[in-house]
């Protein structure tokens, strides 16, 4: 769960760190750091200022102001991080050093939360829900500074009451102010230690050293085993979804070029064609992301939405005909990230797209992502689509319904999602999941390809769904979904299989962990 980041110039510390994450590429002290990453000391001293809390500073450090900003909304309001912190960087006009110090921090102490608070429940004398919540956010930002990154204990502390005193007040300063000092007596692995200290359930330890709840920890345990890798991957597993992710970037085709990422910093992507990696920063400054032809977009989705639109529907059973013109739809489009691909692919292969969306305000969003695909390949309808496949039925080739899932394959890049989440979840999701898939097989064409696709690994989400659709008709078949992946990534480089269903993980691919399906419907 550790991190590490910089000081933003120095300030309470007379010194100043790099500011870069432990994202792949970034720096790494392995000389302080043990085989899973985490920061074993910060060297022999551990001191900071003996001042009192009013003998400390009194203003709120903007980068950390961002991150305790950030904290708020999700805990208040039920934001989501990734939307709101780039808002609230653009606020406080943070440069890009500052910029980083506050996502690994947001981020960090959003990933890590679980675990703090049972570190910091050690450290207060009343139960954490008895606390204001202002102050239990503040005290989670103060000990991501002090266990997991590359800021002096002093500064941690003072700058953590500074912001205090600044945004909640006088009084909590004091009890922040002596709760963090606790904190920092020990580094996070002799907090570990202390908390795991007698237990022998591997679930629970590996849910306080990995900082993911409990049922988490067991559901990616099975998702393991069910799609054929070992259970002994779950700490690595678990590891990388408290990796900062790497920001990945997708050129459409036939639309954009990655000439101005590459040549400031990004590095071409190892995956896919057209991709490239960025150390992230303020995006909007190249005009291409502007224009939206080049796109934010993970590697994996980039590969599920590729498989589908090459998957090879020629030969006596899958045949179009002669001067067919395809049709491609996305049954469940919002935000809008693979329809802008599938809309590119669709305008070189010379097929058209529907893109469905329910939500009005979503399907804005999609209409947007779209806006770079000449107009007249695609159409944005705004519905359930439960409805179109019997609307609509047999009047596509491809169908991609990337449904509405528990998410648990992109906790990486949504921090605060695993504290969210319950198990309730997956009950209540796999009806709706089943009738998207129902529909979208009814609005396929026979001879045609669904694509099944989840940004989960849990088998309630991806082949158990898979599985009742096949019981219920017998004009159904599966494609190798793990060679059609395998079949648009760079030669060599995934090695997803030759499965009848693909799983992808961020431990293995570097990717989200993403479920695809591709079902063929019989003539």
């Amino acid at each position: 769960m550790s991190g590490s980041g910089g000081n933003p110039g120095g300030r309470g510390s007379g010194q100043g760190n790099s500011g870069q994450g432990r994202g792949k590429g970034g720096p790494r002290d392995n000389s302080r750091r043990n085989a899973q990453g985490r920061e074993r000391n910060r060297g022999p001293q551990r001191s900071f200022t003996d001042s009192a809390p009013s003998q400390r500073t009194r203003r709120a450090d903007p980068a950390r102001l961002v991150a305790f900003e950030v904290l708020r909304a999700v805990a208040a309001e039920d934001a989501y991080a990734n939307l709101v912190l780039p808002a609230r960087i653009r606020h406080h006009g943070l440069d890009k050093r500052d910029a980083g110090f506050a996502t690994e921090l947001t981020y960090g102490a959003l990933r890590g939360q679980g675990t703090y608070d049972a570190i910091l429940a050690r450290c207060v004398d009343r139960p954490l829900d008895q606390l204001d919540p202002a102050i239990l956010d503040a005290l989670r930002i103060g000990a991501h500074q002090l266990l997991a990154m590359r800021v002096p204990a002093h500064a941690a502390l003072d700058q953590t009451v500074g912001l205090a005193r600044a945004v909640i007040g006088a009084g909590p300063s004091a009890l922040i102010n002596a709760v963090l000092r606790k904190v920092a007596a020990h580094t996070l692995e002799e907090w570990l230690d202390e908390l795991v200290a007698g237990e022998t359930d591997a679930t629970k330890i590996a849910a306080l050293r990995y900082a993911h709840p409990e049922w988490i920890v067991r559901a990616m345990r099975q998702s393991l085993v069910a799609h054929g890798r070992s259970a002994d991957e779950i700490n690595n597993l678990l590891e990388a979804d408290n990796a900062a992710p790497v920001v990945n970037l997708v050129a459409l085709p036939g639309l954009g070029n990655l000439d101005e990422a590459l040549e400031h910093g990004a590095t071409p992507g190892g995956l896919v064609e057209g991709s490239a990696l960025s150390s992230g920063g303020d995006l909007g400054r190249f005009s291409s992301v502007r224009e939206g032809t080049t796109r934010v977009q993970d590697v994996g989705s980039q590969l599920v939405a590729r498989a589908m639109a090459a998957v090879d529907l020629g030969g006596p059973e899958g045949g179009t005909g002669a001067g067919h013109a395809e049709a491609w739809l996305d049954l469940c489009a919002g935000p809008g990230g693979k329809a802008a691909l599938l809309g590119a692919l669709a305008k070189q292969q010379g097929a058209t797209l529907l893109a469905n969306e329910p939500a009005p305000h979503r399907a804005k969003l999609v209409s947007q992502a779209l806006s770079a695909v000449p107009a007249e390949t695609w159409h944005v309808r705004t519905g359930d689509g439960r409805d179109l496949g019997s609307e609509k039925p047999g009047s596509f080739d491809r169908v991609l319904v990337d449904v509405p899932c528990s998410g648990l394959g992109a906790l990486r890049r949504r921090p605060e999602s695993r504290w969210r989440r319950s198990p309730k979840d997956l009950a209540d999701l796999g009806p709706l999941q089943r009738e998207l898939l129902a529909s979208a097989l009814a609005a396929v064409r026979p001879g045609g390809v669904v694509a099944y696709v989840t940004c989960s690994p849990h088998p309630a989400e991806t082949t158990a769904v898979v599985a009742d659709a096949l019981r219920k008709r017998d004009d159904l078949e599966l494609l190798d979904a793990g060679a059609a992946l395998d079949a648009v990534s760079l030669p060599g480089k995934l090695d997803a299989g030759h499965e009848s269903t693909a799983q992808l993980w961020p431990h293995i691919h570097g990717t989200d962990a993403m479920f695809l399906a591709l079902i063929h419907k019989k003539s």
